[in-house]
């Protein structure tokens, strides 16, 4: 497992607070996909499942917040890890503002997300650019492909930012999408890190077997299930409306 290096003639005080963080760390992902998972299972819209869905925000943004922090510090800085600490950190964030705000309002705050999302839309393509200068295709250990994936969700994140920003706010179903759509892939961002990006954890006859992707993959039916169940049901009281 990566861990931040700490010279061994450090104080104490210092290898302590290390251990706290890396602790704190794998705590909070842990409950973040304990409650992420969980948030799927409770009835939508219920106390408990807003309960589940404080304690999946509270969770996630300390676990990607750490791992934003600390990435570059690592005896491998992490450049993978960064992008991905700060773009788990900006969905989270964003997915639970689209439910807390009223509906149809916006302010400097969905600014400077649309400004985030497409910083990190720049330098992941930057560093996939660095990756593909290497023979491997590889930076810090990590395949370029994984930063393909950033651009990609940062795109679909930075349309919607816009998109709320030019119609002044969402409401309905496109503001229930919006919240889903980020928790999910946060969730599955969360997920990878631990299945696909720590493999080592795990037995040896697990990691060969391919149930590693099973996470993920579960997780992705799920949002497009979600989604189309948001979807199917806008469609029904549009219906419902025009009668």
């Amino acid at each position: 497992m990566t861990v931040l290096y700490i010279a061994p003639e450090s104080s104490a005080l210092v290898h302590a607070a290390a251990a706290a963080v890396l602790y704190l760390h794998i705590g909070a992902g842990s409950v973040g996909l304990l409650s992420g998972t969980a948030a799927f299972v409770c009835r939508k819209g219920t106390p408990l499942h807003r309960l589940i869905g404080k304690i999946f925000v509270a969770s996630m943004l300390i676990m990607s917040g750490i791992g934003a922090v600390v990435a570059p510090f690592l005896p491998t800085p992490e450049r993978a890890s960064v992008i991905a600490g700060i773009l788990t950190f900006y969905l989270v964030l964003s997915s639970w503002m689209a439910v807390k705000r009223k509906p149809g309002q916006i302010g400097r705050f969905d600014y400077g997300l649309l400004l985030t999302s497409l910083s990190v839309i720049a330098t992941s393509a930057y560093l996939f650019w660095l990756a593909s200068q290497n023979p491997r295709g590889m930076l810090d250990g990590q395949p370029g492909a994984a930063f393909v994936m950033f651009m990609i969700i940062g795109s679909l994140a930075a349309v919607g930012d816009l998109r709320l920003i030019l119609k002044r706010g969402v409401t309905g179903a496109t503001r229930l999408a919006r919240h889903l759509w980020r928790m999910t892939v946060a969730l599955f961002i969360a997920a990878n890190s631990l299945f696909l990006g720590q493999p080592q954890v795990f037995p040896k006859a697990v990691q060969k077997s391919g149930l590693l992707m099973v996470p993920a993959l579960l997780i992705l039916a799920l949002l497009l299930f979600w989604l189309a169940h948001v979807a199917w049901g806008a469609h029904k009281r549009r219906r419902v409306s025009r009668i």
